[in-house]
């Protein structure tokens, strides 16, 4: 079985090579990783499983039309808007989800 070291090894070559190929800033990627995995694991085990990764796309999304700033500035938006969307998955109704 492969240990949690390697996997977060395997998962920063493959965002690496990521940020690489979108010309994204790997900072940015090194600052927001843990709360994202964070908010990830939240709305997977709150609200909907499937609906985590498109959560993280849609905050993606979100955090672009922000426009160019320095990664620190972007880093902040991001963190800001993960918290926000961390509160919405803790705070979203059992009952809500389907049986």
């Amino acid at each position: 079985m492969t240990g949690e070291r390697e996997k977060m090894a395997a998962m920063n070559a493959w965002l690496d090579e990521v940020c690489a190929e979108l010309g994204v800033d790997r900072e940015l990627m090194t600052q927001t990783t843990g709360p994202l995995l964070a908010l990830i694991r939240d709305v997977a085990h709150g609200p909907s499983r499937p609906a985590a990764p498109l959560t993280a796309f849609l905050l993606g999304l979100a955090s672009a039309r922000d426009g160019a700033r320095s990664v620190e500035d972007q880093a902040a938006a991001v963190g800001a808007r993960i918290e926000t969307l961390s509160r919405l998955a803790r705070e979203w109704p059992a009952s809500s989800a389907p049986a």
